[in-house]
């Protein structure tokens, strides 16, 4: 397995799903002068950046900024001093639809201190640079025989520390593809009754998953899955040497082999979670819904795809869009696989036609169901050209609730409007 190191992405996801960064003494601010961040291709953007401490401007910081696409060599770059705190700049333009990023960074009392801006060039007219294969829905269909020719062998363990008044919470084992396991927290209502179902779905990197609790309390049927074929109970030193060790880079391996590549297990899994959900007794057999950001982003979105029985979703900031962007000159999605380093052992044609089956904007176009789909322009982790060449080709109802400012992180105000959305669909709210 190649090595493939997860930045951003493990970090974030591990220490809180969906958290803001921390507040910082010195902020960098670089404010846009369309106040949409939005523009036409060939139309100038004009930009200021301002530094402030203590939410006054911070005279004769040496700045630095960085202007050019999102994640591609920059075409311009200058380092001065702000005299007054704030410069006002002429970041140029995009002639094609795409994303334009200034990246600043401020030098104080010998630490540096960064903001970003990016503005956005007629993304809805963004299209993807990944193969569609003839056999992609043939292949995944054959694949769906195969995991349904597999016996469920679901095994529940209550968790009684983790039960509530209302709840029952259980460690749920199921069987995969290939002799392999899948795991999650399932969380049941303890009344009687028929219950709407919500699977949610991982973000990247290796740990421990504690349930839906709080979801199921108000009357749903949950279950948060892992994709890594190991309990989701143990201690978190062990995640930590798994993620070290044999995990570590999964999401290339076996990328040279379409049915062997990691997440061929991995989304057939998913395909496994809702089979057990639809099998249920309290499930109410009509409303179900899938909801993950980043890595959980891309499932939801291929949950969507591949399973009928999915009838809404909401994803935050999909990862694995577009992932051969950069083999034309563009930013392309988590995991990366063709940048920087990584592009010279990957770009190869074995490895190049796998992503075809796997890349998020190919099950983007089989998406026919509801879906709430929320991002920001300033993501780094997974570039917005990449999410917006799988969002464009969705078929289905669909909203996004961009809030612009965000990287690979939520406001809380974003994620209470997510969950509104979602859980008022499954109850039958309009």
């Amino acid at each position: 397995m190649k090595k493939l190191l997860l930045p951003g992405l493990l970090l974030i996801w591990v220490t809180n799903v969906l958290a803001q960064p921390v507040e910082r003494l010195v902020k960098v601010i670089v404010t846009p002068d369309h106040t949409d961040w939005l523009y036409k291709p060939g139309e100038p953007v004009k930009l200021t950046i301002s530094v402030y401490r203590n939410n006054v401007l911070l005279k004769g910081a040496r700045l630095r900024y960085e202007i050019g696409p999102e994640k591609m060599t920059p075409t311009k770059k200058e380092t001065v001093t702000l005299k007054e705190g704030t410069l006002a700049l002429d970041a140029g333009t995009m002639k094609t639809a795409g994303f334009l990023r200034c990246i600043a960074t401020a030098e104080v009392d010998g630490k540096e201190y960064r903001g970003l801006t990016t503005a956005g060039f007629d993304p809805q007219s963004i299209k993807p640079t990944v193969a569609n294969p003839e056999d992609f829905k043939a292949f995944w269909d054959n694949a769906k025989a195969d995991l349904a020719k597999v016996p469920m062998d679901a095994r529940m363990t209550l968790l009684p520390e983790r039960c509530t008044e209302l709840t029952n919470v259980y460690h749920l084992n199921l069987q995969n593809v290939n002799n392999s396991r899948f795991y999650g927290i399932l969380c049941v209502p303890k009344k009687e009754g028929k219950y709407p179902a919500i699977l949610r779905v991982p973000g990247a990197g290796v740990r421990p998953y504690y349930g839906m609790i709080a979801e199921a309390d108000k009357g749903f049927i949950t279950l948060e899955v892992g994709i890594h074929g190991v309990p989701v109970t143990m201690e978190p030193a062990v995640y930590e040497s798994l993620s070290r060790g044999p995990l570590n880079g999964y999401p290339a391996a076996n990328l040279d082999d379409r049915d062997r590549y990691y997440y061929k297990r991995v989304y057939l899994g998913c395909v496994r979670a809702v089979d057990f959900l639809a099998s249920m007794p309290q499930y109410d057999g009509q409303n179900m819904a899938v909801t993950g950001g980043s890595q959980g982003g891309a499932l939801s979105i291929v949950t969507a795809g591949l399973d009928s029985r999915i009838k809404w979703l909401g994803a935050y900031y999909p990862a694995l869009c577009d992932v051969t962007g950069y083999l034309n000159g563009r930013a392309g999605g988590w995991p990366h696989l063709f940048a920087g380093n990584d592009m010279a052992y990957n770009n190869k044609p074995d490895r190049v036609k796998t992503t075809g089956y796997y890349d998020v904007v190919n099950f983007a176009r089989q998406v026919n169901v509801p879906g709430y789909y929320s991002w920001g322009f300033n993501d780094e982790t997974c570039p917005p050209t990449s999410m917006y060449a799988a969002y464009n080709l969705i078929p289905g109802k669909k909203t996004l609730e961009l809030y612009l400012e965000t990287g690979h992180w939520t406001f809380p105000e974003q994620t209470e409007k997510m969950n509104s959305w979602l859980l008022g669909q499954l109850k039958g709210v309009k």
